[in-house]
């Protein structure tokens, strides 16, 4: 058990010691990039070909369209640092070294960062996701895509996709809840960890937490914890102790108090903005997520709950694609920014944004510091002693085995898709790109618990499809339907989310999350049931909870009715044209 707090076990070295060694030899840095994860890293067994189902061409241009590319160095990172990693590329940029290049972030989750980074041409030349797990998803990816990854070999050092990654910032998973709720748990006088958590899920119906998906590394790391915490360890898990029947009894009670997965720590903060204590009452995330919040907001505080069984880190990782047509002067641009990002007054800035900085001579509870005592003697909101109790990053091989698991642990869902085939969706290529959309949403439902129904709906309600398990014979099945959906009618969009909730409710299964993805392009325009009828619905229906999501699919979609089915369910509204449509339903998919 390790009671070190200013930063996690098993992570890379000093970023400065990291340069000398690539100086000396490069054996040594292929050392530093094995120790990452406290280890080396085994390749091997669950490997699958490269996301667009082909081997890449390692010999093909890998320079991005335009001139501007060799003007500037583009550094892809995740939503949940953008805000002040952006701040500390304007100061670079305000006062670059002689010779750098201007430096642009591009936003994407790093599940993105991994897929583009596995094409010829990615849009972006570095890439900082939020935990390393991404650099070993993507070297794993980019060997089996070149045919150089046999099961336990490691990959050749000179054939990786990315330079020795460097560390900049850190900050451990914990459970956030908001002051009251803490309290009532017991914080801050007593340990609370993974069972503390179901135990009050279990007694109050009312209380409401989640975890994102394991796409984003806040739901990665809190998942690994779980498994942690039912195999009894706090390092060296195995796939043996990962899949022991107590383990996955133990995880699956946890999961099972889940309101509903999700997206990242960008997403949860934007949803407090606008829905506040009305949203969850707690949620995984990041420790940087209380601080962010309690510097922003006036109303009540939100606190971390460090897991007693113990907990991993988001460790902030940054490193440069190795890319055929990168120039010189873009390598000297991300060396002279990785001597920036490491120095002191970067790392006072990533401090004062609420991480902990890599730089461990910079002391957390400083003057100035989040981390401080609070001036009037009450409780911390964070904890800079904390985590008592430091996880070991598992290797890759356990990690896939959780998340192929997970599957299995996880909340099962019941999702019903009404799908909007009026005759408005025969303009263009609407029905089509529709019809990729739901076909995507499928391939990223796996578990063998969950269910899928359909609603399609134009002058009235056309068909009910029920729900089926996705087994292989079901996902055929609900995939061929899904591929004779046919455009006419009018709108009858009411009628159809009510017959839907009917369904769901017919199915009478609280243990799962309950949902309804609603699609449309147009205007209400032939229901029979009215807004107030389907509220009173929900309404009287509190002890089954269905959540709600709406897609404005086009321009002429009607927001505000949109807006308050969602509001009646509990869930969002989004807006998508045809280019957007696959990749919003897949994002919805990660709720379930």
């Amino acid at each position: 058990m390790s009671t070190r707090t200013q930063s996690p076990l098993d992570l890379p070295p000093d970023p400065t010691k990291q340069r000398q060694q690539r100086r000396l030899a490069t054996l040594l840095v292929g050392i530093g990039l094995l120790c990452l994860l406290g280890g080396a890293v085994i390749y091997g067994g669950r490997l699958a070909i490269n996301w667009l189902g082909e081997r890449l061409d390692r010999d093909s241009s890998s320079q991005p369209a335009g001139t501007e590319a060799t003007t500037e160095l583009t550094i892809a990172v995740s939503p949940a640092m953008k805000p002040a990693f952006e701040k500390l590329v304007a100061t670079f940029n305000d006062a670059p070294p002689d010779g750098a290049l201007p430096i642009r972030t591009l936003e994407l989750t790093p599940d993105k960062m991994v897929e583009q980074s596995l094409q010829a041409a990615p849009a972006f030349q570095a890439l900082a996701p939020d935990s390393s797990l991404w650099f070993h998803e993507l070297e794993q990816r980019w060997a089996v895509a070149a045919g150089e990854s046999e099961g336990g070999a490691v990959i050749p050092i000179a054939n990786r996709r990315t330079s020795t990654p460097v560390r900049f910032a850190v900050s451990p998973i914990v459970v956030v809840a908001w002051e009251s709720v803490a309290r009532d748990l017991g914080w801050p006088n007593e340990p609370l960890g993974w069972q503390e958590i179901q135990r009050k899920a279990t007694r109050d119906s009312q209380f409401k937490w989640n975890h994102p998906s394991t796409n984003n590394a806040s739901g990665l790391l809190a998942t690994l914890a779980e498994f942690y915490a039912g195999a009894g360890l706090t390092r060296g898990l195995t796939e043996e102790a990962a899949t022991d029947p107590a383990t996955l009894e133990y995880v699956r009670a946890v999961e099972a108090t889940v309101r509903f997965y999700g997206e990242g720590e960008a997403v949860i903060l934007e949803r407090l903005r606008s829905e506040g204590r009305a949203f969850l009452d707690a949620f995984v995330a990041q420790e940087q997520v209380v601080i962010a919040w309690n510097q922003a907001q006036p109303s009540e505080r939100l606190v971390a709950i460090y897991p007693a069984e113990g907990t991993l880190w988001a460790d902030h990782p940054l490193a440069l694609l190795e890319l055929d047509a990168l120039s010189e002067a873009q390598r000297r641009t991300y060396q002279d920014f990785v001597t920036y990002l490491t120095g002191a007054a970067a790392q006072r800035a990533l401090l004062a944004a609420g991480y902990r900085p890599a730089d461990l001579a910079i002391a957390l509870d400083e003057a100035g510091s989040p981390f401080a005592a609070d001036a009037s003697g009450g409780s911390r909101a964070v904890d800079p002693s904390q985590p008592q109790t430091t996880l070991q990053m598992p290797s890759q091989q356990v990690v896939e085995v959780v998340r192929n698991v997970w599957w299995y642990t996880k909340r099962p869902t019941n999702v019903f898709l009404v799908v909007d085939t009026s005759g408005s969706m025969e303009e263009g290529s609407k029905m089509n790109r529709a019809k990729e959309a739901l076909l995507a949403f499928l391939d990223n439902i796996r578990g063998d618990r969950d269910q899928v129904g359909l609603v399609e709906f134009g002058t009235g309600v056309k068909r009910i499809e029920p729900l089926r398990p996705l087994t292989d014979q079901g996902r055929e099945q609900f995939a061929a339907v899904i591929r004779s959906l046919q455009p006419r009618g009018n709108t009858a969009l009411l009628d159809a989310v009510w017959e839907a909730h009917q369904q769901i409710m017919l199915a009478d299964d609280p243990e799962a999350i309950n949902a309804i993805v609603v699609m449309t392009d147009g205007l209400e325009n032939a229901s029979d049931r009215s807004t107030i009828e389907l509220q009173r619905a929900f309404d009287e229906n509190q002890a089954q909870r269905i959540v709600v999501f709406t897609i404005g699919f086009g321009g002429d979609a009607d927001v505000k009715l949109l807006q308050q089915i969602a509001l009646m369910g509990g869930g969002q509204f989004r807006r998508a044209d045809e280019t957007d449509i696959e990749e919003l339903y897949r994002v919805i998919s990660t709720y379930f």
